[in-house]
């Protein structure tokens, strides 16, 4: 099954779906992504505050894989948003890959409360480090509309994509109209909330219609908005399920009923970006 490329405004392309190792144990990534690789995904999001970019990296190593079939995504640590620590951590995520530059770096989080509201000389750095070819691809991750509209309007550097969260329950639009504004593309974390798709009535009742999981309605939702979307699972029979998008499609009344669900900020899960301040210790 083959998975569709999106083209990002840089004239790069990503895989519009990925496998995400958020909360996967670092003792178990290695093994974990082999198996991912092993059922074709090709696209690997991690972080540097989930702490298993190493055992992404022997996974990689492992694979056998070319390294051009690959899209590895990391993120900045929320600790190391001054410009040197961000350049420093950069090459240490590297090492860690075992690679030479990774396809996409993110801000994980804008922290607007932190580092004076500084956000704008952090931003400036990834674009540095793109311009030394440590990274193919820039972008952020939790960014408001008015994080967005910053950093563009101050640094004129535009980002690949916004990672946010969104799922049925909270759709995101308005963050998810900003990124199209500036021609940024939205990565969806959370996409089936968590497993919660799994207990409403609605996604069970086109899941039944279409002969698919509600966790498949989900994630083909998000496939038919134009969302790129990186589901995680430690099951090898979830991981396949989550890989077989691309041969049904969701009719526009279904992918209205699933878009009906949103509620709006109360159906928020994760933190909310203009306050979220952690800084690991």
């Amino acid at each position: 099954m083959t998975v569709p490329n999106l083209t990002l405004h840089d004239g790069t392309s990503i895989p519009q779906l990925g496998f995400g190792v958020f909360q996967v144990p670092p003792e178990e990534t290695a093994a974990t992504v082999r198996t991912a690789f092993e059922v074709g995904y090709r696209h690997i999001d991690t972080a540097q505050m989930y702490q298993n970019e190493e055992g992404v990296g022997t996974a990689i190593k492992d694979s056998g894989l070319d390294r051009g079939d690959l899209y590895i995504t990391t993120k900045l640590n929320n600790g190391f948003h001054r410009p040197d620590d961000a350049r420093r951590s950069l090459e240490k995520s590297l090492s860690r890959l075992g690679l030479d530059q990774v396809d996409l770096f993110l801000i994980h989080w804008p922290l607007p409360t932190q580092y004076d509201g500084d956000f704008v000389s952090t931003w400036e750095t990834l674009a540095a480090l793109q311009a030394e070819g440590r990274t193919r691809s820039i972008g952020v991750s939790n960014f408001q509309p008015d994080h967005l509209d910053e950093i563009v309007s101050k640094t004129g550097v535009v980002p690949v994509v916004n990672q946010v969260e969104v799922h049925p329950f909270f759709a995101n639009e308005a963050v998810r109209a900003a990124n199209a504004r500036h021609g940024v593309l939205t990565e969806a974390w959370s996409p089936i909330a968590q497993g919660k798709v799994h207990d409403d009535d609605v996604m069970g009742e086109i899941a039944a219609l279409v002969g698919r999981s509600p966790a498949q309605v989900a994630l083909r939702w998000h496939l038919q908005r134009g969302d790129i979307v990186f589901p995680k699972s430690m099951h090898r029979e979830r991981m396949q399920q989550n890989f077989e998008l691309f041969d049904f499609e969701l009719s526009h009344e279904q992918m209205a009923s699933v878009s009906a669900l949103d509620l709006g900020e109360a159906g928020r899960m994760g933190p909310n970006p203009d306050e979220f301040d952690w800084i690991p210790a």
